[in-house]
C-alpha cells in the first residue's frame, strides 16, 4: 500500500500523483509488458508505494484480466492506491499519451510512413521494448522463485511448453495455472495442519 507520506496528502493529492506518475510513464516508456519494468521501478523503488512483492501481486492479476497491459496494470495499482477514483485516474494517465500521439500520426500519415528516419528509428525502439520485456520477465521469474521447492519451475516449464507447442486459447493456460496453484494451497494447508 502507499506510504503514510503518500497516505497523508489526502485523496487529491494521492489521484494528482497517480495520473501524473501513470503519464510519465506512458510518455516515455513503451506499453503492453514493456511498461512493466518502468511501472515497478517508478511505484516500488523510486516513490517506495509498494513492495515487490506486492506488485509482483497487482502485475499477476493485472495478467489476469483482459485488455491492453499498460491499462490493466494501471487500473489495479490506481485502485490499490486510492481505490476507484485511483483507477480512473491512472487508467486516464496512461491511455492520455497514446491517444495524443495517434490523433498526431493520423494527421501526418503520409509524411510519417514514408519517412526513412521513423523507419530507423522504429527498428531501433523494438530492440529497447526486447530489452525492457526481457527485464520484466526476469523480474517475475525471480519473484516466482524465490520460494524453495522445484513446484513453481514445473509451472512455469509446463506453462512455457503449452504456450510453444499448442495453438489452444491462453485462457485454458490460465484456468490450468490456477486450479495448479488452488491444489498446491490446499495440499500446503493440509501439511501445516497436519505439523
Amino acid at each position: 500500500m502507499p506510504n503514510k507520506a503518500q497516505r497523508s496528502d489526502g485523496l487529491f493529492g494521492r489521484l494528482i500523483a497517480l495520473f501524473l506518475a501513470t503519464l510519465t510513464i506512458s510518455a516515455t516508456a513503451n506499453s503492453g509488458y514493456a511498461i512493466i519494468a518502468v511501472m515497478r521501478d517508478d511505484f516500488v523503488n523510486k516513490r517506495k508505494w509498494f513492495t515487490e512483492d506486492e506488485m509482483s501481486d497487482y502485475i499477476a492479476i493485472a495478467q489476469s484480466c483482459p485488455g491492453p497491459m499498460a491499462v490493466t496494470s494501471s487500473m489495479v495499482v490506481g485502485f490499490q492506491s486510492a481505490g476507484i477514483l485511483g483507477s480512473l485516474a491512472a487508467v486516464w494517465g496512461v491511455i492520455t499519451p497514446p491517444f495524443v500521439i495517434m490523433v498526431l500520426v493520423s494527421i501526418f500519415y503520409q509524411t510519417i510512413v514514408s519517412n526513412p528516419y521513423v523507419t530507423i528509428f522504429m527498428r531501433g525502439m523494438q530492440m529497447g521494448v526486447v530489452a525492457m520485456l526481457l527485464d520484466v520477465c526476469i523480474g517475475l521469474f525471480l519473484n516466482a522463485t524465490k520460494k524453495p521447492g522445484a513446484y513453481p519451475l514445473v509451472v512455469m516449464a509446463i506453462a512455457f511448453l503449452y504456450v510453444r507447442l499448442t495453438n489452444c486459447s491462453i485462457m485454458w493456460l490460465a484456468v490450468g495455472c490456477g486450479v495448479a496453484g488452488a491444489i498446491r494451497a490446499l495440499l500446503v494447508k493440509g501439511e501445516v495442519e497436519e505439523a
